[in-house]
């Protein structure tokens, strides 16, 4: 039994007992791979999240080894996100101002606090939470990513120092330094060129390294002509390996970032765990969610205390992985191993990389979050999700992600209250050679049974709608052709009920019986009829109140009294 703790606590120590010799080429073969993406994109997304390119790739190299041992999944890739970068660049520079070292260290701390809380969440088996997310507000979500991290680094590539927040004030600043001539034409020329190499890379029939081609080329023009005075920079890095950070801010500020971290940390495990499990499936397998929330938080506090900041399951990266034929977990720790191999033995080479170029490698990366296609979809078959889609867009990113995000979700919960308020309700009959009893509003042809009213109502009771479902019986009573003997409530769609609405169900019960007519239930949910009992309801609404079957009810009925 020890193994099987060992394989379920710590996963990447149980594949590597049972690693085959066969898998060791592949996945050598796809950690060299990623490691050429990495070392560009972890930069990238660096100064997207307004923090020094090293420290991209601080947090491509300790999250990927963490996640090796203690990740559920075999190929996904832990590192930095684009749709991330936005949010950490929010929670922090307020707090940063223009201290490059503080926003180092506020990052290293919003990555430990998301780490935290997901490793609380794992503890708590709160992988439910990410069903908040609805596919609407993700897709919405990413889009404006896209829009935000684009608009972002429009200055990077063009050459222009613009200091302006928030989507709007970018976008002003942006077109009165275009207009007045700012544009910087070398790093216009060099961000363009890395663009078209990306691109290009992205159309041909084979697979290639674009961005690793896009990064050296820059490079090598850069060096080659004497260009480095002519436009910004990212500079050589500092020679070592990551070490902790987390010094020097107070706790005031370690609180101003809990809200944002809570919400990264939502968003984080909800990429993750798709990611996850989408390419589990692909497998044959599963994963669980609250051991992928575990070694995320693992992942994240790691990168937070060793100079990065936070991660998530990256969905361009682990693409590469898996076109390389990785077989395992190791393809990550050799990518990682490489990248530090780089950082020690060659962290002058970037003084020669061009911020154009990190630019449009984060360009890029944006696009490929663009989704039109699912609002076209929503736009044909759910206006409301559509809308959600589209509020979420705009909030993200004209109002900040966060916000935005939590608009999104509170409108989504007050969708599925306005659902469950007013759900479809509807009365039952018999159909001539069709078996049960169905819908008189898709089948006017049914047949009713005189003095009796079969009734259907699709939510669970509870405080918001008990009144409406009283009013749904009473109506159906008003409506019938004869007077009313019996209601017939056809119980199975009913999921719930609280006191609110169980006081709403008696009242029902006493105006109803004044009138002469029974309340009864058919198909009533067993733990349904428990709450009743507990609820103290029982001598009121006894056994002769419930049948296990509509059809059972209604012979009781016509046996009682007598009708066809």
């Amino acid at each position: 039994m020890p193994h099987d703790w060992i394989k379920k606590a710590l996963p990447g120590v149980g594949v590597a007992r049972s690693y085959k010799r066969s898998w060791l080429k592949a996945d050598l073969v796809a950690g060299a791979v990623l490691s050429a993406a990495l070392v560009p994109a972890g930069m990238a997304y660096a100064e997207a999240s307004g923090l020094p390119a090293v420290n991209g790739l601080y947090a491509s190299v300790v999250p990927m080894i963490f996640y090796a041992v203690f990740g559920p999944s075999r190929v996904v890739i832990v590192g930095p996100d684009s749709a991330l970068a936005p949010m950490i660049a929010a929670a922090i520079l307020p707090l940063a101002g223009q201290d490059p070292e503080k926003a180092v260290t506020m990052a290293g701390v919003l990555a430990t606090l998301i780490g935290l809380f997901l490793i609380a969440g794992r503890v708590l088996k709160l992988g439910f939470v990410t069903g908040l997310l609805s596919r609407p507000i993700r897709v919405g979500y990413l889009n404006g990513i896209a829009l935000a991290v684009t608009v972002s680094q429009l200055p990077r590539l063009l050459g222009i120092d613009v200091s302006a927040d928030g989507l709007f004030e970018r976008l002003t600043s942006l077109a009165d330094a275009v207009l007045s001539g700012g544009i910087n034409p070398v790093a216009l020329a060099v961000g363009a060129g890395s663009l078209a190499v990306i691109i290009a890379g992205r159309f041909l029939p084979w697979q290639v390294p674009s961005v690793l081609f896009a990064v050296a080329g820059s490079i090598a023009v850069v060096a080659a002509l004497g260009l480095a005075g002519q436009l910004p920079m990212v500079g050589a890095l500092p020679q070592g390996l990551p070490a902790p950070a987390l010094g020097g801010i107070g706790m005031d500020e370690v609180l101003s970032l809990v809200g944002p971290a809570a919400g990264i940390a939502l968003i984080a495990f909800a990429d993750t765990s798709t990611l996850s499990k989408s390419l589990a499936a692909r497998r044959g397998a599963r994963v669980n969610g609250n051991e992928e929330m575990g070694a995320l938080g693992i992942a994240n506090v790691a990168t937070g205390v060793l100079g990065g900041f936070p991660v998530s399951g990256s969905s361009s990266r682990t693409p590469i992985v898996l076109d390389a034929g990785a077989k395992t977990q190791l393809s990550g720790v050799v990518a990682a191993l490489l990248v530090v191999l780089f950082m020690v033995a060659a962290p002058g080479v970037t003084a020669f990389l061009p911020t154009a170029t990190l630019a449009a490698v984060v360009i890029v990366a944006a696009s490929s979050l663009v989704d039109v296609r699912t609002l076209v979809r929503l736009v044909r078959m759910s206006r409301l999700e559509a809308l959600l889609l589209v509020v979420t867009f705009l909030g993200v990113a004209f109002v900040g992600v966060l916000p935005g995000i939590a608009v999104a979700i509170g409108l989504s919960l007050l969708a599925f209250v306005q659902r469950a308020w007013d759900p479809y309700r509807t009365e039952l009959a018999s159909v001539a050679d069709v078996p049960g009893f169905h819908d008189l509003d898709r089948h006017p042809e049914g047949r009713r049974v005189e003095g009796l009213v079969i009734a259907r109502f699709d939510a669970p009771l509870f405080f918001a709608n008990g009144e409406v479902f009283a009013e749904h019986i009473h109506g159906l009573v008003d409506a019938a052709p004869w007077p009313v003997k019996w209601v017939i409530v056809a119980a199975e769609p009913i999921t719930g009920l609280d006191t609110t609405a169980l006081d709403e169900l008696i009242q029902l019960d006493d105006e109803l019986a004044q009138d002469g007519i029974s309340l009864v239930f058919a198909e009533m949910k067993g733990p349904i009829k428990d709450r009743l009992i507990r609820f103290g309801a029982s001598a009121r609404f006894t056994e002769d109140h419930f049948f296990p079957t509509l059809r059972n009810a209604v012979h009781s009925y016509k046996s009682i009294t007598g009708a066809e």
